[in-house]
């Protein structure tokens, strides 16, 4: 009896033992489980502050390029150097953001406020940006017009110009004397008309300033050149001048009328007292420093 006692006992002892065996098994099990999932959960934990630190630097990054590609469009000193400081800001909070661990939730925190804030700046200033824009599109449009009508205003008054100087020039053309019907009768002492050199005494010169009652009026001073075949001109005295063309020329003869604008017959005379040559000799005729008439005439030996 004692012996079957003492067995039962020993058996009691061991299932006992084997039962806390079994639970002690079942709690390392338990507490294994339960730091593989918590170390896993830390683990996905950490990866999604990773993650959630560099979509934070994208962000940043993304707002620091648009900080830039905004100050490559306004032309404005003031809005750029405004934007120039902003994307510097943006800058220093990366690279504070660099140096700050994923898990370090309360600067992540602090950092994505700092973004908020750039970005409602941001917004702020891309809307200056547009209106900016918008007034320049329409000074420019504006600029364009006036320059349009400055161009037109320009050829306008070319035109007119031109127009008004043509104007002038006819009328100037309109307004000249004209000397017509010249005629040179080279006359001996008796007055009669003389057909050898040896017997020319005088030359008499005719011709009408025709009628014109767009020309001025009043006394007019009458000047006659008379050219040799050589080109050399005769006169009396080299201190016979007159302007021409700007120029001060010799004259061979001058003579004072009174114009009223009806035609006017004009004759003047030139003493031979030179030597005179054979060939072509030609006479031309001046008044209000224009030349008004020409006329060649031969001489035969």
């Amino acid at each position: 009896m004692d012996t079957e006692k003492k067995e039962t006992k020993e058996i009691n002892k061991l299932s006992l033992l084997i039962m806390a065996v079994v639970v002690l098994l079942l709690i390392i099990a338990g507490a294994c489980y339960y730091i593989f999932h918590q170390k896993q959960q830390m683990q996905e934990l950490e990866q999604a502050y990773v993650l959630d630190k560099e979509s934070l630097e994208d962000e940043f990054n993304e707002l620091s390029l648009q900080y830039e590609g905004y100050k490559f469009n306004i032309g404005n000193d003031s809005l750029l150097n405004l934007l120039s400081t902003e994307q510097a800001k943006v800058q220093r909070l990366q690279e504070e953001l660099r140096t700050v661990k994923a898990t370090n939730t309360k600067e992540i925190a602090r950092l994505k406020k700092e973004l908020q804030t750039l970005r409602k700046i941001m917004r702020n200033y891309v809307v200056q940006i547009d209106s900016l824009n918008r007034a320049n599109e329409q000074l420019k449009v504006e600029k364009n017009e006036a320059v349009k009508k400055y161009q037109q205003a320009s050829s306008t008054a070319t035109t007119l110009k031109k127009e008004k100087e043509k104007l002038t020039e006819r009328v100037t053309l309109a307004s000249r004397l004209d000397a017509t019907g010249i005629t040179v009768t080279p006359v001996t002492s008796r007055g009669k008309k003389a057909k050898v050199i040896k017997k020319m005494e005088q030359f008499v010169v005719d011709f009408r300033i025709a009628k014109n009652i767009t020309a001025p009026v009043g006394e007019k001073t009458i000047y006659v050149r008379i050219m040799k075949p050589d080109d050399d001109i005769l006169l009396k005295s080299r201190a016979d001048v007159f302007t021409f063309e700007g120029k001060e020329i010799n004259y061979s003869m001058k003579k004072l009328v009174e114009y009223d604008g009806e035609e006017l017959p004009v004759t003047m005379y030139w003493n031979i007292e030179e030597f005179l040559s054979p060939g072509t000799y030609r006479v031309d005729v001046f008044a209000d420093g224009n030349l008004i008439g020409r006329k060649s005439f031969t001489l035969e030996k």
